[in-house]
């Protein structure tokens, strides 16, 4: 199993918070990161987006669907409540726009990688990969809202 380059994480967390202040008027602070493997709870929403090109893998962001609501309701500027299409539409635009980012980033250091359009998952859930640990790096805002990137990338 091949470890992570810290190099290779901060464009993620640099993406990630840039797009929460931009988009989501959210001031996160990152967490410690810790390796952990992605098992998700009937609460959960999960944005998956794949990673092609120089590095390959995935990146899965959690939010517990409290703070998935918030997130929405920031994006779209006005109350939502429940995760309904509109508001997993929201979400899924959130991933994309982290991970245009996060890509862009990777860029200007001379690292070409592709994005698949993001998948929204919802429910209890479990995910293995064989080629790389999964890092999880939560954003901490509001001092009780968390927004986990959960990062398993390699290197060609």
């Amino acid at each position: 199993m091949a470890t992570m380059n810290v190099e290779h994480i901060n464009p993620f967390l640099m993406a990630s918070t840039k797009v929460l202040k931009e988009m989501c008027y959210v001031d996160a602070q990152v967490g410690k990161p810790y390796i952990k493997d992605p098992a998700f709870h009937n609460d959960t929403l999960v944005i998956f987006i794949g990673i092609t090109g120089e590095m390959k893998g995935q990146v899965m962001i959690a939010l517990d669907n409290h703070v998935a609501c918030d997130i929405a309701s920031k994006m779209i500027m006005m109350p939502i409540t429940l995760m309904d299409e509109f508001a997993r539409s929201a979400i899924s635009e959130l991933g994309n726009m982290i991970m245009g980012n996060t890509a862009t980033i990777f860029s200007t250091k001379g690292i070409k990688i592709d994005i698949t359009p993001p998948t929204v998952g919802n429910g209890t859930m479990t995910f293995t990969n064989n080629y790389a640990q999964n890092i999880c790096i939560p954003l901490v805002y509001d001092t009780d809202k968390t927004v986990n990137i959960y990062i398993a990338i390699k290197g060609d």
